[in-house]
């Protein structure tokens, strides 16, 4: 395995995950999945899912373990109530993991929980109507108030950083969509009002990530004294 990367208490690390693996490297993923995840993957109906989610957790767990010392296998990933991952043992490291597509997202920090999201850009959304009924109601009078041209790439850019977000406070479907608004400019992201806290917006930072091209991906975390380091794509052999 890599040597630890070195991790500031006010760094954020994130890295970019290959999901189409060559055969070795996809073999060494799965071998080190825990029985539930190995389970889940065999569930996927088709095959390339059950690929991705194991080059995801495999991944996921390669890299965790370079900052915990642990073998990859015995990195103690548990879910909260919410559903979110969070690591039993080693509560001075946090993560958060997207995929869409043949890519994920990883953001690992000591500073404070975080939120990633990673969105595969798709021309077939009926965009209008799912900013109508999930979106803020500025956050959707402001995209279609944008050129045509200009609102597919805002969409996302408002999905994302609003995902991330939502990750990163770590209440699952209790946190309404619509109950926060985040900017949509290009980068720019900011989280600008949250409903019941008019201070809530000023505690946060929200990143606006290199991805690859096609994708669009935002991190949030409740930090302002915080930098982003890209580490690059994941690559077990070092």
């Amino acid at each position: 395995m890599p040597a630890a990367p070195l991790l500031p208490p006010n760094t954020l690390h994130l890295w970019r995950l290959a999901l189409d693996l060559p055969a070795t490297e996809q073999t060494a993923a799965r071998a080190v999945l825990s029985p539930d995840e190995t389970a889940r993957a065999a569930r996927f109906v088709f095959e390339r899912d059950q690929r991705h989610f194991a080059a995801a957790r495999g991944q996921l767990r390669q890299v965790l373990a370079t900052y915990t010392g642990q073998p990859p296998e015995g990195v103690p990933i548990q879910a909260d109530a919410h559903g979110k991952p969070f690591l039993a043992d080693v509560s001075s490291i946090h993560f958060n993991l997207a995929h869409s597509g043949r890519w994920a997202l990883l953001a690992v920090t000591r500073h404070a929980p975080v939120g990633v999201d990673l969105e595969h850009r798709r021309a077939d959304l009926e965009r209008a109507a799912i900013a109508q009924r999930f979106f803020a109601p500025g956050e959707a009078q402001r995209l279609a108030a944008l050129p045509a041209a200009e609102q597919e790439a805002a969409f996302f850019r408002c999905w994302t950083r609003k995902e991330a977000y939502v990750k990163a406070r770590g209440e699952g479907l209790a946190l309404p969509l619509d109950g926060f608004e985040v900017a949509l400019e290009a980068g720019a992201p900011r989280l600008l009002w949250v409903a019941g806290d008019a201070a809530e917006a000023a505690h946060w930072t929200l990143f606006e990530p290199g991805v690859p091209e096609g994708y669009v991906g935002a991190v949030a975390i409740r930090a302002l004294d915080v930098r982003l380091e890209d580490c690059g794509v994941w690559a077990a052999s070092g």
